[in-house]
């Protein structure tokens, strides 16, 4: 399949720009060409300033792009503003996430959130094209304008309205399935973290499975459950969609469902990337936190793994721990095998 060439457009500093590269180019056959960076992607025409805007129209006159990529949410007005401009096919920062989330759903329930998120994304852009089709104007009752949007408006809530009857029957079915194995009296153990940060990897050293696992983002979209043998005693282990910064509201909404399954844990952990560079391990530990915090995760559940400790070394591991105040955490290898035993009796201890 031909390669699709990606003109994106960035905020400046490093973490930023190279984690929209890897968003945009975990889609099929995307490609970045150029990144043009930004400080502010808030301005009222076009998100960036109009000169950015007018560099990169200027560049893509001499090259062979046809779609671009901004790393915000943009309004359904400047993305109008930069098609009209550059002519190329325009895609936010949510949008581009959503499409990455249809490239890797493989179960109806995955599906299912994805287009409520998609719904949740669409409805404020419905009245908003609507508005800029009447020239900001309110036709009167008949008129093509209102007629328009309010059908489209009311598709919308209604397919709203559908889409979370399904995923209520589904969470009706989990809630069962939860309540089963309470009975059954086997603990629950969930990992959770940032995309890529090697859950499904520590997944498949646990329970000896051999899930799909990739450099690229949201490998994993649905959770997935497995007894993992510790000496005698059984426990269920729990791999579920990994988190990203700016992941906004209504997604984290879409996906609570299958998060809820997480959250019913007897214990948490939450993984790290330890061979990654110390900033970039402060900001996605702290995104890590914003959203368990959404969803209310009792804190006192949560054990900080930090992986890829083959790719670190003690003295980076202590220095991560001690830059993020960590009084409680373990580090492992997944590859190497290395603190998984440590691993597997801290697991007993907090489950027993």
């Amino acid at each position: 399949m031909k390669s699709v060439e990606i003109v994106l457009v960035a905020y400046p500093d490093d973490f930023s720009s190279q984690e929209a590269k890897s968003l945009v180019e975990s889609m099929p056959n995307w490609h970045v060409t150029k990144i043009f960076t930004q400080k502010y992607l808030n301005h009222s025409e076009y998100g960036m300033g109009s000169g950015k805007a007018e560099e990169i129209k200027g560049f893509v006159k001499e090259s062979n792009i046809s779609q671009m990529v901004v790393d915000e949410h943009l309004t359904s007005k400047q993305l109008h503003n930069l098609e009209k401009l550059t002519g190329l096919k325009v895609v936010d920062r949510e949008r581009l996430i959503l499409d990455i989330f249809y490239s890797r759903a493989t179960t109806n329930e995955a599906k299912l959130q994805i287009q409520l998120a998609e719904i949740k994304y669409d409805m404020p852009r419905v009245r908003e094209m609507a508005k800029m089709s009447s020239g900001n104007e309110r036709p009167g009752k008949g008129g093509s304008g209102e007629y328009v949007v309010d059908v489209k408006f009311r598709d919308l809530k209604r397919r709203m309205g559908f889409i979370k009857e399904k995923l209520d029957e589904a969470k009706k079915k989990r809630q069962l399935y939860h309540q089963q194995r309470i009975k059954t009296g086997m603990p629950v153990v969930s990992l959770v973290g940032y995309t890529s940060a090697g859950k499904t990897t520590l997944f498949n050293q646990l329970t000896e499975e051999q899930r799909e696992t990739s450099a690229s983002l949201f490998t994993t979209l649905s959770t997935t459950t497995r007894s993992l043998k510790i000496d005698k005693k059984s426990v269920l282990l729990t791999d579920t969609v990994g988190f990203i910064s700016r992941l906004p509201t209504y997604m984290i909404d879409a996906f609570k469902s299958t998060l809820e399954e997480s959250l019913a844990a007897d214990l948490m952990l939450l993984l790290l990337d330890a061979s990654e560079e110390p900033e970039n391990i402060r900001i996605k530990y702290a995104s890590c936190w914003d959203v368990l915090k959404e969803l209310k995760v009792d804190d006192k559940k949560v054990l900080i793994v930090l992986t890829k400790y083959d790719r670190a070394d003690a003295e980076k591991v202590e220095e991560i721990a001690k830059d993020l105040q960590l009084e409680d955490y373990l580090a492992v290898s997944s590859k190497t095998g290395y603190g998984i035993h440590k691993l597997k009796n801290v697991i007993l201890e907090r489950t027993g």
